[in-house]
C-alpha cells in the first residue's frame, strides 16, 4: 500500500474516506478496479459520494497523471476536503533503502501558491551535480470555499504513533499547515474544499 493517495472528508459529518481502498480501507457495496495498457481505473462509492479515479503515466515524459471525478448522488449540497499525500524520494531505489533517514534531510519544498503545486529537489553534494526535480500540483473544478492549503512535513500530516489510515492532518477542520523548506520527512499534499451540488460532478 505505497503511492500517491487522495483523502476524502465531508466537512459536516467528518467522516473520512479515500479514494481508492488504501489507505483508510473503508469497506463498501460498491467498489471497481479496472486495469488496461493505457490505465487504471478504480470506481468507488461511499457516503452517497461517487468517485471515479484514472490513473495513467506517460510513456514519453516522467509524469503521472490522476483525473477524479466526484459526484454527489445526495439531495443536499455537500463540502468535500479533497487531500493528496504522497512521500517524496528523489533518489533511487537503493540508495533510498539503504540509507532512508540520512537520504531525506537533504530533500528541499517550496510552495508555489500561483500555481497550487509544491516543487521538491535534492540539495546538490557537489558543483557538478544536477539533482532531480519533483513538482506536485492540483488543479480543481467547481466551487471552492476555501482557499488551497499545503503540507511537506510528513510527522504533521501524519502524526505520533499514527499511521495513514488515520492521520493527524484530520483530527481537526483546519487548514494544512503550509510547511516548506527543509524537513527530517518530505512529502507532498494539498488540501482543497469542494462545494458539489445534488447530481454535480466535479
Amino acid at each position: 500500500s505505497w503511492g500517491t493517495f487522495c483523502y476524502l472528508r465531508d466537512v459536516d459529518s467528518g467522516s473520512l474516506w479515500s479514494t481508492t481502498l488504501h489507505p483508510t480501507s473503508q469497506v463498501t457495496s460498491s467498489y471497481e478496479a479496472i486495469f488496461t495498457q493505457a490505465r487504471a481505473e478504480f470506481r468507488h462509492l461511499y457516503e452517497q459520494i461517487e468517485m471515479h479515479s484514472e490513473i495513467s503515466v506517460s510513456s514519453e515524459d516522467d509524469l503521472e497523471l490522476r483525473r477524479v471525478t466526484l459526484t454527489n448522488r445526495s439531495d443536499r449540497v455537500r463540502t468535500i476536503e479533497f487531500t493528496s499525500y504522497a512521500e517524496v524520494v528523489l533518489a533511487t531505489q537503493s540508495q533510498d533503502e539503504s540509507h532512508p533517514a540520512f537520504s531525506n534531510l537533504f530533500v528541499q519544498t517550496e510552495i508555489d501558491r500561483k500555481h497550487h503545486a509544491i516543487l521538491c529537489t535534492r540539495r546538490p553534494r557537489s558543483a557538478e551535480e544536477h539533482p532531480p526535480w519533483l513538482m506536485h500540483m492540483m488543479t480543481a473544478t467547481g466551487t471552492s470555499s476555501s482557499a488551497t492549503s499545503f503540507e511537506t512535513d510528513r510527522m504533521k500530516f501524519v502524526g505520533r504513533g499514527r499511521s495513514l489510515a488515520t492521520p493527524a492532518a484530520f483530527d481537526q477542520r483546519l487548514p494544512l499547515s503550509d510547511s516548506e523548506g527543509s524537513t527530517l520527512d518530505p512529502i507532498v499534499s494539498i488540501r482543497q474544499t469542494l462545494r458539489i451540488e445534488p447530481n454535480e460532478s466535479v
